[in-house]
């Protein structure tokens, strides 16, 4: 059973000796770490160490989560929070055989039921398609589109409701650059422009200079939490690669040197 803290919080998350147990596994180890409002947060490490578990625990997704998870002043997975945060999965989560516009209007319903918001229905669809750039291809089957486009068309589903907090597990995972490139713009526009607080997933650590702000995993835990310019200036590092791999290191002594 998750335990919660009273009261809005002024950063966008806030974890307390946040835990996850699998079986006989401990997926995330006591985490502590906030996420301020605003600019884009890196969740940066290697695959399976934990990071699109701790984003299902952010929208509320994952079961058997111990410990303290508050989301926008609220506990990770409130309804209230259902309009507030958009959450892109690895997978692309659109209808086949439904057209890039069909895909959104449904989605559009879901958020904004009833003929009295049919309005902002098709505001949020007509945004929506703009965002992600697919405006040329809004009357296509999503089937029919490349697997960077159906990305894309997931991204807008999130979009719908102009969260305040976009949840994005490796959205650029097999993208090619000019898309990923295309991607990171958006997502800094959305930042800059809309206020919109970004938390990002990817093993990618070239895609770590692209954040204000980077949490470093590895093996369920938080290894540094700072910015690259400050990560790389602790570790002595010319790279946020390099300061990782450093970070890594220097823990691993740690568990080795006897106390």
């Amino acid at each position: 059973m998750m335990n919660y803290a009273a009261g809005a919080r002024a950063n966008a998350v806030e974890a307390r000796a946040l835990t996850v147990v699998r079986g006989d596994r401990t997926v995330l180890r006591g985490l502590d770490f906030t996420v301020g409002t605003g600019g884009i947060t890196g969740l940066l490490g290697p695959s399976g160490c934990g990071k699109s578990t701790l984003m299902r625990a952010v929208v509320g997704t994952q079961a058997r989560t111990t410990g303290t998870l508050d989301v926008l002043g609220r506990p990770a997975g409130h309804p209230a929070l259902r309009a507030r945060v958009g959450y892109v999965t690895q997978a692309p989560s659109v209808y086949s055989d439904l057209t890039v516009r069909q895909n959104l209007d449904y989605f559009a319903s879901v958020l904004h039921p009833g003929r009295a918001h049919r309005d902002a229905r098709h505001e949020a669809v007509t945004r929506a398609v703009r965002d992600v750039d697919l405006a040329d291809h809004a009357d296509a089957l999503a089937k029919n589109l490349s697997g960077g486009q159906r990305s894309r068309v997931s991204l807008a589903v999130a979009l719908l409701g102009t969260p305040e907090l976009l949840v994005l597990d490796e959205p650029t995972v097999g993208l090619d650059p000019v898309l990923r490139r295309d991607l990171w713009d958006l997502f800094h526009a959305l930042a800059a422009d809309r206020g919109t607080t970004i938390l990002i997933s990817s093993h990618v650590m070239d895609e770590a200079e692209r954040c204000h702000r980077l949490l470093l995993m590895r093996d369920g835990s938080v290894l540094a939490d700072d910015s690259p310019d400050a990560l790389r200036a602790r570790t002595g590092s010319d790279t946020v690669e390099q300061a990782f791999l450093h970070l890594v290191d220097e823990a691993a002594t740690r568990q080795e040197t006897p106390r």
